[in-house]
């Protein structure tokens, strides 16, 4: 059986968060790492860094932001809809253009097909103007005088229907501009993928749910079979049922753990790796700031179960009701997660403002905790451009005295 702390930690191996890198990132590693996880989500909001590359920050460590830029415009990365808007490898992109089933249940294909209904007329003739004229940018249009913001984030028209036919899949991603989708046609996208992209490949929807399945168990190292659906967002849930035929088959493995009432599931990739659990010899050395959408937390289930951590994401909170602050980052320390930061990156000034600090009940600030804490902080604030830390407040408040001492020492 499993212990709970060994789960953590086969979970934690499986993400690339079990201890910090042996080596200085390379740019092939941003590739892997999504290759790893098997999807990245995206998110615009930058208050501190948007969450892309927070998350790949850390995994790699202080790795050149663009490198995730460079990575999408070459070809060996793409966007779709999976968890949400996402990057995921070019070698996986035939699985989410195959079996159409899969993407229509998506709140954001449900969106577009309604709006192509709708406006028709007005899509069809972006989407000619494209192949006529090349990839665009929403930047592209101005807004109409008189047109009132409405629909997707008060967007524009012309946005909303690259946004739609993005989510049905005749336009891709060609490449970001300052983080601005450049869109093109999904064809011209698809011919500089690398890998090659196959068009004769086309999975029936059965074969591309059990394909997520497989890569969602082993992105998660171990999860219980509640935890599988939300990964790629498949409909329906997965029950135990459905994956009994894959633990026969060998695909994947079943095994106890402590203080859950259902099996864990482990991929067979991950069979030496469990060995390792079992036998205690996976141990988690790392410190790091999480985005808000990393994939270790963002299901709020599996955070609390495995971690014990009851985290919200905020940001779409009103202000009035927020218990810890607008864009607050997870502190995984050692295997736990054992505090929150909320922080803004003040770009202009070169400060990274730590408005506030919590460490979670039960969490006692021992000066090796404190230590590992500020140079995590400080790992962020120096890859992100703003070295200069100011700290707010803190939870319990003996914490601010020992964290500005850890960065006087730093610096």
């Amino acid at each position: 059986m499993l212990s709970l702390a060994q789960a953590r930690a086969l979970q934690l191996s499986a993400q690339g968060l079990l201890q910090a890198p042996r080596r200085r990132p390379r740019r092939d590693d941003v590739v892997a790492a999504v290759a790893r996880m098997r999807l990245l989500q995206i998110d615009t909001i930058h208050v501190v860094a948007r969450s892309p590359y927070l998350v790949l920050h850390s995994r790699l460590g202080d790795y050149p932001a663009a490198w995730l830029d460079e990575a999408l415009a070459q070809g060996r990365l793409a966007e779709c809809w999976a968890h949400e808007a996402c990057f995921v490898s070019a070698a996986d992109v035939a699985w989410h253009r195959g079996g159409h089933d899969h993407r229509a249940h998506h709140w954001a294909h449900r969106h577009a097909a309604r709006m192509h209904r709708e406006q028709r007329a007005d899509m069809d003739a972006l989407l000619q103007s494209i192949r006529a004229s090349g990839p665009v940018r929403a930047a592209d249009f101005s807004r109409r005088a008189g047109v009132a913001k409405a629909g997707w984030w008060e967007w524009k028209p012309e946005k909303r229907w690259l946004e739609a036919w993005f989510a049905l899949g005749e336009l891709m991603v060609a490449r970001r501009d300052n983080f601005q989708r450049v869109y093109d046609l999904a064809e011209n996208v698809l011919a500089r993928l690398e890998p090659p992209f196959d068009p004769a490949f086309a999975p029936s929807a059965a074969q591309q749910r059990e394909r997520f399945i497989l890569d969602s168990v082993r992105a998660l190292g171990v999860t219980q079979a509640a935890w599988v659906a939300d990964y790629f967002r498949l409909k329906p849930k997965v029950g135990e049922r459905e994956l009994a035929p894959l633990v026969a088959s060998g695909e994947l493995l079943a095994v106890p753990v402590e203080g859950w009432h259902t099996p864990g599931y482990v991929h067979r990739d991950h069979a030496a790796t469990l060995a390792q659990a079992l036998a205690g010899r996976l141990r988690a050395a790392r410190t790091v700031l999480l985005s808000p959408f990393d994939p270790l937390v963002w299901d709020r289930a599996r955070a609390q179960a495995m971690f014990g951590f009851e985290y919200t994401i905020e940001c779409y909170t009103p202000a009035p009701k927020r218990r810890y602050g607008y864009f607050v980052l997870p502190i995984l320390h050692r295997g736990r997660l054992i505090g929150r930061l909320d922080a803004k990156a003040h770009r202009d000034s070169g400060v990274f403002e730590v408005k506030a600090v919590f460490l979670e009940p039960g969490v006692s600030p021992q000066p090796a905790l404190v230590q590992a804490v500020a140079a995590a902080i400080a790992d962020t604030a120096r890859w992100h451009g703003t070295p200069k830390i100011r700290l707010g407040r803190t939870s319990p408040a003996a914490l601010a005295r020992p964290l500005r001492a850890a960065w006087r020492h730093v610096g």
